[in-house]
């Protein structure tokens, strides 16, 4: 840190501006300052707002809530500085270096941050609503519930860049780089998603034009992968079906937790949400990606309408399950008559004895026919000769 360039910057801003335009080759330098203690009588506190601190090295410098506002900080070293809450609203940080910097809650509202590095930046929370991205590179940085809404990040660099609640509503995403980003929960409203890179840098650029399916897109691409992942999906998932009611919600979370005990991953829908179209579609996927079914038909006011989508159009394993006492809807016995991947309903008398029980009555039988399903679907096809009635 430089104490002249300090002091010279504490004598305010018509001082120091004037100061830089007659010291144009020096670079201020600020590395490590704690430039939030700033106070003069010229110098309102934390009041850096449309300073020149173009090419000034800031370096793990102290810059927590300063108000930046329209300040030029193009060019500006400010790698691993801390800069959470600070005020950049209308800064000019073009190619500035902001590598590992705490951004969070910091405003960059219409703010230019063309080709700046941000790699493994803190943005969490931060408003860039408006901002400009071009060609940015935001590597690996932490964009957990940023704002980015009607801001520009053409052809920036995503790589890796943690995306979890991250509003993209109206941004521009045209030619971004988004190799292994982990994409959560965005709001994508009016995004422009044209050419997404989704390759690393030493591989041939493939696009795509969404950015939540991109993941998926890469894993298609490298079959070897997407085989591995089916496989280890269809051979671990369970899907659980029942009626939320509370009673009912005791006995399906204990069925849950004791498959994730016996290394399956449980998932469950209840009967109890809208059945409409789109609904209904998910559980139809989701049962194709399940290696079996346990559905709880005790409730006599349970929906029908999840197993006759889904039990003829899939030969695995369903375990029906039903309470002591307790009568099923009238048309599962037609589906139990039909399909003979559904098993014989298991009554019960007590959900302790029904989990003493599941390895013995569930899973073992559900596995059990999930062999034997494999093996017919894997059988010849079955033919016979015209001349056989000649």
């Amino acid at each position: 840190m430089n104490q002249e360039h300090v002091n010279n910057l504490a004598k305010g801003k018509v001082f120091w501006n004037e100061w830089r335009k007659h010291n144009v080759d020096i670079e201020p330098d600020f590395r490590e300052a704690q430039l939030t203690n700033i106070d003069s009588a010229s110098l309102n506190r934390r009041d850096l707002r449309g300073y020149d601190l173009s090419r000034a090295n800031f370096w793990r410098a102290n810059l927590r809530a300063v108000d930046l506002t329209e300040a030029n900080l193009s060019r500006a070293h400010l790698n691993q500085v801390n800069l959470e809450e600070a005020d950049l609203t209308k800064a000019n940080l073009q190619s500035a270096w902001l590598e590992e910097t705490n951004l969070s809650k910091t405003s960059f509202q219409s703010a230019n941050l063309c080709s700046a590095q941000l790699w493994r930046s803190n943005l969490s929370r931060a408003d860039c609503s408006r901002a400009f991205f071009c060609q940015a590179n935001l590597g690996a940085a932490d964009l957990f519930k940023a704002n980015f809404s009607n801001s520009c990040l053409r052809n920036s660099n995503l790589m890796g860049a943690r995306l979890v609640g991250t509003d993209f509503r109206n941004v521009d995403l045209t030619g971004s780089s988004i190799w292994g980003i982990s994409a959560w929960d965005l709001n994508l409203e009016g995004a422009n998603q044209d050419k997404l890179v989704i390759t690393p840098e030493d591989s041939s650029a493939i696009t795509v034009d969404n950015l939540e399916v991109a993941q998926f897109t890469y894993l298609l691409l490298n079959n070897q992968k997407l085989r591995n992942i089916i496989d280890t999906i269809t051979s671990k998932a369970v899907l659980i079906l029942g009626r939320f009611t509370q009673e009912r919600k005791i006995v399906l979370d204990a069925i849950r937790d004791a498959l994730r005990q016996h290394n399956f991953v449980p998932m469950i829908f209840d009967f109890d949400r809208p059945s409409d179209r789109d609904f209904t579609e998910t559980i139809v996927t989701l049962t194709g990606m399940c290696r079996f079914v346990v559905a709880d038909i005790t409730n006599p006011k349970s929906s029908p309408l999840e197993l006759q989508a889904t039990v003829p159009n899939y030969m695995i394993p369903f375990v029906p399950i039903l309470q002591k006492g307790e009568n099923p809807f009238s048309m599962f016995r037609d589906l139990q008559n039909k399909y003979d991947w559904v098993l014989n309903t298991l009554v019960y008398d007590s959900t302790e004895n029904l989990l003493k029980g599941l390895n013995k009555a569930v899973i073992y039988p559900a596995l059990q026919k999930s062999e034997e399903l494999m093996l017919k679907k894997a059988s010849e096809l079955k033919t016979r000769d015209i001349h056989d009635y000649l």
